[in-house]
């Protein structure tokens, strides 16, 4: 069988234009899947496209940082910033909030069950579950937030750690990759804890270009594609969009390359398929619903 690739948009739901793009980018044949943000300010938009593309695979992309919750911040204490109604906005002030262990599971666990619920009550099914900034790399994130996707009856999640296939491209600056190597560490822990939920809840082997965001144009694009093994599971983490003026509205560190990014995947997609060893591209849903493999069980 040839690798199987997800090629999935994150931030469905943060605007109009992110939402377009995406309808785009599926109608095109280009994307698969994508995650949507509970709490995105262009979120009933992004239901109507979900239900106009019935072939999209639609996850939750689970949100602990920017913006305001689902849940009353009085009942989430630990995952609320200063200002006493909203995440924190910096992820650095998160993830030393997250290690010096303040952050309570239970509080992550009833966030995820909103926003996975707000999703379900607009009649979305998600396909899976991601954590916006990778957050569910950690283990107490990761508990908590597999828990709760299985008592939804999610069954896949994302593997939030870039396979050496991709990662020695050499994409992202030194002390990203270096980042991003470091926190590899903490994949044991995260196979463990996938365990606890074996034949239940089910990943990749990897998440190609995590390294390369904000750098994945079509040159870099058809790299990861062509360092793609010929078998497996992965996905491809992309942020399309147009960078318009809803964008301008909201905090996000990827405005233009969005653009870049669409056309890349326009560009680079096609001739990754019509080359030889294609991979199949499929969403999360169609992953659950084959067949068990090793690489598709949690480790």
């Amino acid at each position: 069988m040839p690798a199987r690739l997800i090629l999935n948009a994150d931030d469905f739901g943060l605007t109009r234009g992110i939402n377009r793009a995406i309808a785009e980018l599926h109608s095109a044949g280009v994307l698969t899947s994508a995650t949507l943000m509970a709490n995105g300010a262009a979120f009933d938009d992004a239901v109507e496209v979900a239900r106009a593309h019935p072939t999209l695979g639609v996850g939750c992309h689970v949100v602990f940082t920017d913006g305001a919750p689902i849940s009353p911040p009085a009942s989430i204490p630990t995952l609320i910033g200063r200002d006493g109604k909203n995440f924190r906005a910096s992820l650095r002030e998160f993830l030393q909030t997250l290690l010096l262990g303040r952050i309570d599971e239970k509080d992550v666990a009833r966030e995820a069950l909103a926003q996975i619920e707000r999703l379900q009550r607009a009649g979305v099914q998600p396909t899976h579950i991601d954590t916006h900034k990778h957050a569910h790399l950690f283990p107490s994130i990761a508990r908590s937030l597999l828990q709760v996707a299985e008592d939804c009856g999610i069954r896949a999640v994302r593997n939030p750690f870039e396979p050496e296939c991709s990662l020695a491209l050499g994409y992202g600056t030194r002390s990203r990759r270096f980042a991003i190597r470091l926190i590899g560490l903490l994949r044991p822990r995260f196979d463990a804890t996938l365990q606890a939920h074996k034949d239940r809840i089910h990943t990749t082997d990897g998440t190609l270009a995590i390294s390369a965001t904000g750098q994945l144009d079509a040159a870099t694009l058809g790299e990861v594609l062509r360092a793609l093994p010929s078998t497996g599971s992965y996905e491809l983490c992309c942020h399309p969009g147009y960078n318009d003026s809803d964008l301008d509205r909201v905090t996000t560190r990827l405005r233009a390359h969005r653009n870049v990014e669409r056309e890349a995947l326009l560009s680079e997609i096609p001739k990754a398929l019509a080359g030889a060893n294609a991979p199949l591209l499929v969403h999360y849903g169609n992953l659950v619903d084959e067949d068990d493999t090793p690489s598709q069980r949690a480790m």
